[in-house]
């Protein structure tokens, strides 16, 4: 069965378990893979390169914006997130659905390129969940009121996508967020 793969976003709030989700979908959805977004912000401690994250340095990333290398980028709390636009493309060209795991501001951007997009908005349960979580992954208390400041501008940007999942318990979105990935892989397949 040919058909056209996919781009899917997911997006949401820092701390909302976007990259939970993100981790879990690539390893339950045969077919999926995850392009890994630059940023030049500090690894965290857990975190692993080209994994996580391609941690590059603020002058690397110019140059690449200068290249009109990016998919889509934004400047997020003073730092630079940005989703190359090979990685993407050849990933779609091996016939690979895409995840990308995007803030709200590349979200829109993307969607503006590529409109075939699923884009899915993963909202918290409640604003003080959002700063619970934020503050046991270790948040700094003077970033921790931005970020919330920044969480609640992004929820009003939620109506814009295709989905919402609200993560009040993982198990439970990860298989809502397969359940639209398979839904729209099938939607995709009326079209052949």
């Amino acid at each position: 069965m040919n058909r056209e793969p996919k781009l899917f976003i997911i997006s949401g709030p820092s701390g909302v378990g976007k990259t939970t989700i993100a981790q879990r979908m690539l390893e339950e959805v045969e077919g999926l893979t995850r392009s890994t977004s630059c940023t030049t912000r500090e690894k965290r401690k857990a975190e692993i390169e080209d994994v996580d994250y391609k941690f590059i340095n603020k002058d690397r990333f110019q140059a690449l914006i200068e290249k009109d290398a990016f998919l889509e980028w934004a400047e997020v709390l003073g730092n630079l997130y940005g989703t190359l636009k090979k990685d993407v493309k050849v990933s779609l060209d091996l016939g690979q659905d895409v995840l990308l795991c995007i803030d709200v501001k590349g979200a829109m951007q993307v969607l503006k390129k590529e409109p075939k997009t699923v884009a899915i908005f993963i909202m918290p349960p409640s604003v003080e969940e959002l700063r619970s979580r934020l503050l046991k992954r270790g948040e700094m208390r003077d970033e921790l009121k931005k970020r919330i400041d920044l969480a609640e501008e992004e929820m009003g940007a939620a109506s814009q996508y295709h989905y919402i999942v609200h993560n009040d318990v993982v198990h439970k979105a990860v298989n809502l967020v397969k359940s639209i990935v398979y839904a729209e892989r099938y939607k995709n397949n009326l079209n052949s």
